[in-house]
């Protein structure tokens, strides 16, 4: 921790207090045994670490059915993705190992050292037959559906890359958009259902409900576009849509220049509106998770993403520096989002309102924000409605008559329980005493002079004798005076 933490944390005490909390009492729900694992697989962790901390951490606490086959879904896709972002590579060789790239994750010894010296996540692919040997391993319906998604997105980046190559790379509408975001993300929320649903850790009826699997995905994707706008920018890229910034500047641009920020922000708005539309269906999706580490891994990222949203929210940053949420923020949200889906909710609840409080009217999709804040407030009402007054008061004129018709066995438990409190408190003052005794017998044992300080609270609190005093005064008067 450097000087500047040290000093932002003695002004956010409670963002130092969710760091501490999360690192002491957090318990994983299953532990990953490293010393149990081939030496292949203890590599394919340590990818996993180095590729992203985040997600490797939440992985590793999974179910045990599902441990390696998540960690090596993610590492093949990183590998794919490893791939597409590589701009050293020739078009027609990239474009051929990603269409073959799920055939080629099964291959005995596959490794591929086409990269640039300079590529990120080069490694991984150099040292590939570390996967390849553990996926083997998989069961064979795991790892057809594995082949799938990676076959899938394989095609969707490979068609990418060919638009890119000729000139057609932006996102025009925002149906290309979607589209986008269904390839690199919403592709994974289907994979991950599957294998939850394979696995018997999820409500079967997930797999039927396609929109809410590709809502997990676009959520998180979509976010995470507007959040990195500037390094997409500086990295000549561009992930919004043309159908939603050419409404608010004439060239994409423009809306990094200091003179356009209003405009700005208003085009980052509707980009979190668009985002925001997917809040509920995520909500939904989660209520069918039956496992406990299952719906942990599932609900930290889309807590996350929905407190990075309010982060975002007109925030004119955004178009300066990449951002995010801060250490302790992160901390206090995953506290809360590995305990049940009511917490999930209150966290919705909480970034949503900070969305709505920072809406202005001036935003041309100030309306349109506060519709979407409320149907996401209106799901979770539907989900755990609030206390409602007239219902209380409703209970409380029924408690009398509840009272007379009550369960004689009840009255007797009740009666059972009072009895129980005394007999504990009786026990607590019961103990206390005899540990004063033995102390008390232990320093005087030791030689404490009870008898003087007996005198001394004596002399202090009883009446003082002032009869020699008066002798003397008699002796001496002379009364001459």
């Amino acid at each position: 921790m450097g000087i500047a933490d040290v000093v932002y944390y003695t002004f956010h005490f409670q963002e130092l207090r969710s760091i501490i909390q999360w690192k002491t009492w957090h318990n994983p729900v299953h532990e990953r045994n490293r010393e149990k694992e081939p030496v292949s697989l203890q590599v394919c962790f340590d990818f996993l670490d180095k590729t992203s901390r985040s997600f490797s951490t939440v992985i590793q606490e999974l179910h045990p059915e599902l441990l390696v086959p998540i960690a090596l879904f993610y590492l093949i896709l990183r590998g794919l993705d490893t791939v597409e972002d590589d701009m050293t590579i020739a078009l027609d060789e990239k474009m051929k190992v990603l269409r073959e790239f799920h055939q080629t994750a099964e291959k005995e010894g596959w490794s591929f050292t086409g990269n640039g010296p300079d590529e990120k996540d080069r490694e991984l692919l150099v040292q590939f037959h570390y996967v390849t040997e553990e996926y083997r391993k998989v069961k064979p319906v795991y790892r057809e559906i594995i082949n799938d998604i990676t076959r899938q997105m394989g095609d969707g980046m490979a068609d990418y890359c060919k638009k890119a190559a000729d000139g057609k790379a932006g996102v025009d509408s925002v149906k290309d958009y979607d589209l986008y975001c269904y390839y690199v993300a919403g592709l994974v929320g289907n994979g991950l259902t599957r294998l939850f649903v394979e696995s018997g850790l999820a409500n079967p009826a997930l797999n039927e409900r396609l929109h809410l699997q590709t809502s997990m995905g676009l959520f998180l994707q979509k976010t995470n576009i507007i959040r990195d706008v500037r390094e997409d920018w500086d990295d000549k890229r561009r992930f919004w849509p043309r159908e939603i910034w050419s409404k608010y500047v004439e060239d994409f641009d423009d809306l990094f220049r200091p003179e356009n920020q209003e405009a700005a922000l208003n085009c980052s708005s509707d980009m979190v509106l668009n985002s925001l539309n997917h809040a509920d269906e995520c909500l939904f999706y989660l209520a069918g998770l039956k496992e406990q580490s299952v719906f942990n891994f599932a609900a930290i990222p889309q807590s996350m993403a929905i407190a990075t949203l309010a982060l975002v929210f007109r925030n004119p940053d955004i178009f300066k520096k990449n951002i995010k949420i801060t250490k302790g923020s992160a901390c206090q949200v995953m506290l809360e989002s590995t305990q049940n889906l009511q917490k999930v909710c209150e966290v919705f609840t909480r970034f949503v309102r900070k969305i709505h409080k920072k809406n202005t009217p001036k935003d041309p999709n100030f309306l349109k924000i506060s519709i979407a804040c409320g149907k996401v407030e209106q799901f979770i009402e539907s989900i755990f409605p609030s206390q409602d007054p007239k219902a209380l008061q409703r209970a409380a004129e029924a408690a009398p008559q509840l009272k007379k018709t009550e369960d004689p066995a009840a009255i007797k438990a009740r009666e059972e329980e009072k009895w129980d409190l005394i007999y504990m408190m009786i026990a607590v003052m019961g103990t206390m005493f005899v540990l004063s005794c033995v102390m008390i017998g232990l320093a005087w044992l030791f030689g404490a002079r009870f008898d003087v300080a007996v005198d001394q609270l004596t002399q202090r609190f009883s009446k003082p004798d002032t009869a020699p005093v008066q002798t003397l005064v008699n002796k001496y008067d002379q009364r001459e005076l």
